[in-house]
């Protein structure tokens, strides 16, 4: 898919969401809530995700962007006798 076929289809997403929050108000209750359930799922997994790369980057790289040595597994040998 090509970046401008890419473009139109998120305007076309976007048209639709905004065309739906237009109807919103005249809306029956069941319709409300379905849209208000979608839309929290949506947000929820956003967050969720902005969540999990957060702590998976700052345990990983620290906040100077270099690698934390203190995680790093160590391999443990026997002792020789």
């Amino acid at each position: 898919m090509s970046s401008e076929g890419f473009l139109k289809e998120v305007q076309a997403i976007g048209e639709k969401f905004l065309l739906k929050l237009q109807k919103l108000p005249k809306a029956e209750p069941v319709e409300i809530v379905s849209f208000s359930v979608v839309l929290l799922f949506i947000v929820t997994v956003l967050v969720l995700t902005i969540i999990a790369c957060s702590c998976c980057c700052y345990s990983c790289c620290g906040c100077d962007g270099r690698p934390d040595r203190r995680h790093r597994k160590s391999q443990v040998r026997p002792a020789a006798r």
